[in-house]
């Protein structure tokens, strides 16, 4: 299998979404179709701070990963954070993963990140191995506070 990792484009839309349904599926997720579409126009404008890239194969997108810089106050660059990463269930264990955190860092260095960062769900083992590869787990903890709009 010839393997391409690249930046996302236009046309890669439809292929897109079709692994954006499994990954939402995946996290037992719900997101409007307004949502989705803004999130797909975010990444394809090259003037916000995200940026999608593919994995392509000779069966086309096989897998994508969504990254977003922001500023620090602990550092005069940016943090880069690896928000999504979705490889099609039928063919992980080939290294596609790997490969698009690879582009991530690589795009990090070249913005003069200090640091990519991602979280995962507990019950992930198997992203979880692939991660443990590339660093040990932060001894930090995340918490989550939902703000309602209506009050």
């Amino acid at each position: 299998m010839t393997l391409t990792i690249r930046a996302i484009e236009e046309k890669d839309k439809d292929q897109w979404l079709k692994l954006w349904a499994g990954y939402l599926e995946f996290y037992k997720s719900t997101i409007s179709p307004e949502q989705t579409e803004l999130t797909w126009k975010r990444l394809i404008n090259n003037e916000l701070k995200m940026f999608g890239f593919v994995a392509e194969s000779e069966e086309g997108i096989i897998g994508f990963t969504h990254c977003l810089f922001r500023p620090s106050t602990w550092t005069e660059t940016d943090y880069c954070y690896l928000e999504d990463l979705f490889v099609d269930p039928n063919i992980r264990g080939k290294g596609i993963g790997r490969a698009l955190m690879n582009k991530v860092v690589e795009l990090a260095k070249e913005k003069k990140s200090k640091r990519v960062y991602w979280t995962t769900q507990e019950f992930n083992k198997t992203a979880r191995v692939l991660y443990d590869s590339i660093t040990p787990v932060s001894e930090f903890v995340q918490y989550r506070l939902p703000i309602n709009q209506e009050n």
